[in-house]
């Protein structure tokens, strides 16, 4: 039985991606039904940066904004739900279905995935503990306010294993320190090869010694994050750099069979972002290797102009 009527779009997640396209078919007077988890890849941060007008503020008040925005103005088209979806298909009649949490049912012309992904962390204690205040994925996001500090270090695991990878994040970390140390956690292998390419760089070293725990230490002034060692040694830095590997939130690429590009993001075309499947659309951290706020934003822009061209012609 349906719960609400046939929505001109269903967009599961309301991150920026989602909030963006939502935003761009409310000023069509299309219908649009959003469904947030209130789960966010961003959650544990208290601060967003890199974002034009909204530097170094807390990105739950962006959302909060953007969601009050919303609903100020458009709530003749728009509708939250504050609850997640577990499963959606294709219907016969071209349109989509989507089953929530509680049991209800929805249906729409279009669907818009902008459910994100979920970082999978390494298996080292106090690692969680870590994320997002002392260690940071990106150092566009993450990393100016500890600038000047003497040294940091970059953890050369998951997404930041190829060197050539290691060596941009560390050149990047070494503008706003004295000295960085690339960390490779036991692989000594992986060392030799960074040893290399640091050879005529200075201020680079190389640590090869396996992590027993990370630690997160704070006073009034600073925050640093600890790295125990299995020497029984310790090494103090402003922060580590890393990027963990990542999931995608949901099941619904695999429900619907959508194609998927090799670091597992959702193929979508260019500028548009619909997918492999014609009406289905993805937009944000679940399409691009870019995940951050602004491409987020853009790609949810695409997706609304291109939903909005495709309902209107087919109406």
């Amino acid at each position: 039985m349906l719960s609400n009527p046939i929505f001109d779009a269903l967009i599961i997640g309301a991150g920026p991606a989602g909030l963006s396209v939502a935003t761009g078919l409310a000023r069509q007077l299309h219908t649009t039904a959003i469904f947030n988890t209130s789960v966010f890849r961003n959650g544990v941060t208290k601060h967003m940066h890199n974002v034009v007008g909204w530097d170094h503020r807390d990105p739950a008040d962006f959302r909060t904004r953007a969601r009050e925005d919303l609903l100020a103005r458009y709530s003749s088209t728009v509708q939250f739900h504050d609850f997640g979806i577990e499963s959606v298909c294709k219907r016969d009649d071209g349109g989509f279905e989507a089953r929530d949490e509680r049991g209800g049912v929805w249906w729409g012309k279009k669907l818009v995935l902008a459910m994100g992904v979920r970082d999978v962390f390494p298996d080292i204690e106090g690692y969680a503990d870590c994320w997002g205040e002392v260690i940071h994925h990106c150092l566009f996001c993450d990393g100016y306010e500890k600038r000047g500090a003497p040294s940091a270090g970059v953890l050369a695991t998951d997404l930041l294993e190829p060197t050539q990878r290691t060596m941009h994040v560390g050149r990047m970390a070494m503008r706003l320190v004295d000295k960085v140390t690339i960390y490779t956690n036991g692989n000594s292998e992986q060392a030799a090869t960074i040893q290399e390419a640091i050879a005529n760089l200075d201020g680079f070293s190389v640590d090869s010694r396996p992590f027993v725990k990370l630690e997160k230490h704070e006073t009034e002034a600073e925050s640093k994050i600890i790295i125990h060692f299995e020497d029984g040694n310790w090494a103090e830095e402003a922060f580590l750099a890393h990027g963990p590997s990542y999931v995608l939130n949901g099941p619904f690429a695999e429900q619907l069979g959508l194609e998927t590009i090799e670091s597992g993001e959702i193929k979508v075309s260019p500028m548009f972002n619909e997918t492999s499947m014609p009406g289905v659309f993805a937009i944000g951290d679940c399409a691009t290797s870019m995940k951050a706020v602004t491409p987020a934003m853009y790609m949810g822009s695409g997706a609304a102009a291109a939903i909005v061209m495709q309902l209107q012609q087919e109406k």
